[in-house]
């Protein structure tokens, strides 16, 4: 199938004299995460990971992901005719290395405009000059062979009431109008997704687990047109728009609206989120201040209300999920259980919860040797049973009215040798010492990392990944510029400075291919701590509220230190939960948040 799609491609790109084509993992607003008709990617090469281009030529095809899919990669695309290639690893090109090598002299370098966007559209068309030789940009050749191509999704959008936002879109919209006159700019234009829904206060369901709705957005200091598909638009939503003075144009019309601005202009955008083709369709002289969008830090820094209420649905959340681990550990060995079974009682139990919209991503849940494929996704094929013994690793969230959750849990569910456990403590301790980490302000996540990654370093293993990242309020559960990293990667986006009212997860782990994975999870909101003559010192504050099972920790690994960290952790886990929970529950959970 996948060669038969390369082969009906390379005669399209044939047709037009195309040598190379690039297909990224993308929408028209470099989202993360995106929707069915934007998988294209996944359609070439076969490989369904979140992260990953493809690049065609006549005669190969190559698949460029991270440390996280490796494994799943390596599978998926066996038999294809695509190749992998490890991105970071030593002797392993570049993408862009890649094109300048292969792309022959006065060729042609094709991609679909809309899904590049500019800063990277600007490298590729010098890789272009640079032999000669031009870009094909305006066409998606994918989309002329995929047939059955799912439609544009089109979801209703509901407003985030002013309780749960904590800030009127009125006030969002004049701090923003703000920000653009600090940088010199008259019009702003903002193609995030995730920066629109928190401006308007809207969420939507155009992208699964990702509650934001496709639109552009361009404003000055009077107007704000809202690009999308007016249909779904009932009369509340028309309402609310008039009172804010927001007006709208059809999805599609961005593209012509942005050639009328005028060459006097000073646009505000992000070029590395902006797409090449809005980028290419503004007038020769106008000005692009390009920087990050004043929205971004503003929804990083999550207000008072947004923070209270994300503590509260880490408490529903930790219900659900503790729930879940009484069931799992209570149950196995003597009812069937798989992957996928426990994944959807867990699902049941966060659907229980008040205030519940959705999960925040697809749950991981992972058996054995399938956990130590970081992102491993279960299907009824790859369905493993679970039996008394060994690791299930569960990375899961929810997206409540309150807020969004993340949080991992590796649990042992029968006999586990002492490699394991060995593995398992140093991972708790490694989340323990980030957790409780002091510092000056100023810091960001490369500073800290070590703290976390440092007592796995101490015996020669790590992690393909960051520690952590920031998590949005009912948005997309990665964001930045918050994260945890031990060097900086410039497309991740997440070396900014921890900023009070941040939250960002702590997720250490090990994985092992074909053997195991491990990892712990939690979400820390960052605070203020004590000011003095060295400076503004900074904390952070744990909101992940679900037991570390103690059946795989060995209290012999670690220092009195850590031991107490973690009995104070459970002492606060049994303090929050044990209201919600019923009396055998309890029984079990006391047991389970004991002091070692």
């Amino acid at each position: 199938m996948i060669p038969e799609r390369l082969q009906a491609l390379r005669a399209e790109m044939a047709k037009r004299g195309i040598d190379i084509y690039v297909v990224p993992t993308a929408d028209f607003h470099e989202s993360e995460y995106v929707g069915e008709y934007f998988k294209a990617r996944a359609f070439m090469t076969g490989f369904t990971g979140s992260a990953g281009t493809a690049v065609i030529t006549q005669t190969e095809a190559g698949l460029w992901t991270d440390g996280r899919y490796f494994v799943q990669a390596e599978r998926q695309l066996a038999g294809s005719g695509v190749t992998l290639f490890r991105m970071a690893e030593e002797g392993v090109p570049t993408i862009d290395e890649y094109l300048e090598e292969k792309l022959p002299e006065g060729g042609c370098l094709g991609f679909d405009g809309r899904v590049v966007n500019s800063t990277w559209g600007k490298k590729l068309l010098g890789i272009a000059e640079k032999k000669n030789g031009r870009l094909y940009v305006d066409e998606d050749l994918v989309d002329i062979i995929w047939t059955n191509r799912p439609e544009l999704p089109k979801t209703s959008p509901f407003i985030l009431e002013e309780k749960y936002a904590g800030k009127s879109t009125a006030a969002k919209l004049a701090d923003v109008r703000e920000k653009m006159r600090e940088a010199g700019a008259d019009t702003h234009i903002l193609t995030c997704l995730y920066d629109i829904a928190w401006l308007l206060n809207v969420r939507a369901h155009d992208i699964k687990c990702v509650p934001v709705i496709l639109s552009y957005l361009v404003m000055n200091e009077t107007d704000c047109i809202w690009f999308l598909q007016e249909e779904v638009l009932d009369d509340t939503l028309k309402v609310y728009l008039k009172e804010n003075q927001i007006t709208t144009r059809p999805y599609q019309d961005i593209y012509e609206y942005v050639k009328t601005i005028p060459a006097t202009a000073k646009v505000l955008m992000n070029e590395s989120g902006v797409n090449y083709r809005i980028r290419n369709s503004l007038a020769n002289g106008i000005e692009v201040i390009d920087q990050a969008n004043p929205t971004e830090l503003m929804r990083a820094i999550k207000n008072p209300v947004e923070v209270d209420n994300t503590r509260a649905a880490h408490v529903k959340d930790g219900v659900a999920f503790t729930k879940f681990m009484y069931w799992l550990k209570t149950n196995i060995g003597k009812i069937p259980m798989t992957e996928i079974s426990a994944s959807d009682y867990l699902e049941e139990r966060r659907k229980e919860q008040e205030g519940f919209i959705e999960i925040s991503f697809n749950t991981i849940s992972a058996y054995g040797a399938n956990a130590a494929m970081m992102h491993y996704s279960a299907t009824p094929e790859s369905n493993a049973k679970l039996k008394p013994e060994g690791f299930l690793l569960v990375d899961s969230g929810g997206h409540y009215y309150e807020g969004t959750t993340d949080i991992t849990r590796t649990m042992a569910l029968g006999p586990i040798t002492d490699e394991m456990r060995l593995h398992f403590t140093t991972v708790c301790r490694s989340n323990l010492n980030l957790a409780n980490a002091k510092f000056l302000y100023g810091c960001c996540g490369l500073n800290l990392d070590i703290l976390s990654r440092g007592p796995l370093w101490d015996m020669n293993i790590d992690y393909k990944c960051g520690t952590g990242h920031g998590v949005g309020y009912i948005l997309n559960v990665h964001e930045g510029p918050n994260g945890f990293r031990w060097r900086i990667v410039p497309e991740r986006k997440d070396s900014g400075t921890l900023e009070e009212g941040m939250i960002t997860t702590d997720e250490p782990g090990v994985y092992l291919e074909g053997k195991y994975g491990i990892r712990t999870e939690n979400e820390l909101v960052c605070h203020k701590g004590e000011k003095n003559e060295y400076g503004q010192f900074m904390y952070f504050e744990n909101i992940t509220y679900a037991p570390i099972d103690l059946d795989a920790i060995d209290p012999d690994e670690m220092t009195g230190r850590e031991k107490k960290m973690l009995n104070e952790y459970h002492a606060m886990v049994y303090r929050v939960l044990s209201p919600y929970m019923t009396e055998e529950e309890n029984e079990w959970l006391k047991h389970y948040t004991r002091a070692i």
